[in-house]
């Protein structure tokens, strides 16, 4: 490997990824809605929006709201449900160089582990993202609030699944280490860091919360602070690769993401505003690794570090 070539590659148990870029799931749809746009395998992996059991009609409108340097959503994990995902949409990916990730969301353990066995089962999924951490459906966050649940989570998906295991992580914690710990320990390959800060907004001629489900995720720059934060402290406390996502929007923020300790960035709200960049981010660290002579990726992981 020259330095012209640097090696950006990473594993993920299993998976394995041809550079640490890869999308934030419900902000790229199903990914064949950007198949037009640009080659999607240039990507690392795409991760798909949330799947529950059953299906899912979402909040009621308004879903979205623009704030200061970010957005508020709360779409309600909108989807037709896991059999029609598996029967419908996994199967126009497959057409596609890229590994799969779904993101699965349950009401209880037992839907999670029912979701992961009907993902591990289909032969059209490399990973499973645990969403434990969403701030606007009811009960979103119960289980990446609180180490034990956490814990009894992850700990009884593993046992139902093969297939990597990425658990997303909440910032809506006092501590996201002792859930990170907890999630590790229980099995997890992985952490995704962070989803979505719970925020509001007011309508001052109506003099009501602008959301119809009133709270909703708060992403974007506003949250990149935040973000890194979370990535920095975690990857001080466990030792699997860590997602970085929150507010990745160019090169230069996915880099920061990398030297404070993520093994792979998630870009979410970028590709609202730019639905290319998640693919200009790979590039940009291509010929960053090439620039400042770095053979691989785990040469700047965590590099921020003392």
């Amino acid at each position: 490997m020259t330095s012209s070539s640097p090696d950006l590659s990473l594993q993920i148990g299993s998976l394995q990824m041809k550079n640490p870029v890869m999308t934030a799931s419900g902000t790229f749809g199903y990914g064949v809605e950007y198949a037009e746009l640009f080659d999607m395998s240039k990507l690392g992996a795409v991760v798909i929006k949330a799947a529950t059991m059953k299906p899912r009609v979402g909040n009621p409108p308004p879903r979205i709201a623009e704030t200061p340097a970010g957005m508020l959503n709360a779409i309600g994990l909108q989807n037709p449900g896991a059999d029609a995902v598996i029967s419908e949409k996994l199967p126009q990916l497959a057409e596609y160089d890229v590994p799969v990730i779904v993101n699965l969301s349950g009401e209880s353990v037992d839907e999670y582990v029912q979701l992961a066995e009907k993902f591990s089962a289909c032969g059209q999924v490399d990973a499973l993202e645990l969403n434990i951490s969403c701030p606007n459906v009811e009960h979103g966050m119960d289980f990446g609030t609180r180490p034990e649940l956490t814990a009894e989570l992850v700990g009884k998906v593993r046992a139902a699944s093969d297939l990597p295991l990425i658990t997303k992580l909440s910032p809506n914690v006092t501590d996201i280490t002792e859930i990170a710990v907890a999630a590790v320990d229980a099995g997890s390959d992985a952490l995704s860091v962070i989803n979505t800060l719970l925020g509001i907004s007011i309508d001052v001629e109506r003099r009501r919360p602008l959301l119809g489900n009133v709270t909703g995720g708060l992403s974007g720059p506003a949250i990149k602070p935040v973000a890194l934060r979370c990535v920095w402290q975690v990857y001080e406390q466990v030792d699997v690769p860590i997602i970085g996502v929150g507010g990745i929007m160019n090169t230069r923020d996915a880099l920061e993401f990398i030297m404070a300790g993520a093994s792979a960035v998630a870009v979410g709200t970028a590709t609202f505003v730019n639905p290319t960049a998640s693919v200009e981010i790979v590039a940009g660290l291509q010929q960053y690794f090439a620039e400042h002579d770095l053979p691989d990726l785990g040469a700047l992981v965590g590099a921020a570090h003392p």
